[in-house]
C-alpha cells in the first residue's frame, strides 16, 4: 500500500523491480512491468481524487506470466468501466494507456464513479534461468 502521492510512484518501482530481479525475471520483463506499472501508479496520482488517499499494488507471478494489479478507492473513470485491452485494440484512451498496452500484454480496467478503480496488467515473462533447472 502507497500514499497517493508522487514520491510513491518511483518507491513503488524500486520495490516490485528488486523482488521481480531478485527471483529471477529478465530485466527486459522487468523493464516494461516497471513502466507500465509507472503509468497505472502515476494516473492513481494524479486522477483518483481526494477520496483515494492510497492505492495498492499487489504483483502475482507464475513460471510464465507477471499480473500486477493497482486498485484505489477514488472517484473512478467515468465512462471506463470493465474494458480488457489487447496489443492494438486499445481504443479511446489517453497515451498513458497506449503505452501500458505497449509494454504488456494485456490490460484491464474496471471503474466506476465513486467506486475506485482498478488496473491489471498482465506480461509473459521470461527467465535468468530457466526454473526447471533452479529447484
Amino acid at each position: 500500500m502507497f500514499e497517493r502521492e508522487l514520491l510513491s510512484v518511483p518507491v513503488m518501482r524500486q520495490v516490485l523491480g528488486d523482488t521481480l530481479r531478485g527471483i529471477g525475471v529478465t530485466a527486459d520483463s522487468v523493464d516494461d512491468i516497471l513502466l507500465a506499472a509507472t503509468e497505472a501508479c502515476t494516473n492513481v496520482v494524479l486522477h483518483a481524487g481526494q477520496s483515494a488517499p492510497a492505492y495498492t499494488v499487489a504483483a502475482t507471478v507464475d513460471n510464465m506470466a507477471c499480473r500486477v494489479e493497482v486498485t484505489d478507492a477514488g472517484q473512478g473513470c467515468p465512462g471506463k468501466r470493465d474494458r480488457r485491452h489487447e496489443r492494438g485494440n486499445l481504443a479511446e484512451s489517453g497515451r498513458g494507456f497506449a503505452i501500458m498496452e505497449a509494454c504488456v500484454d494485456a490490460v484491464t480496467l474496471r471503474s466506476a464513479p465513486g467506486e475506485g478503480t482498478r488496473v491489471v496488467l498482465d506480461k509473459r515473462i521470461r527467465w535468468e534461468v530457466p526454473l526447471s533447472k533452479t529447484a
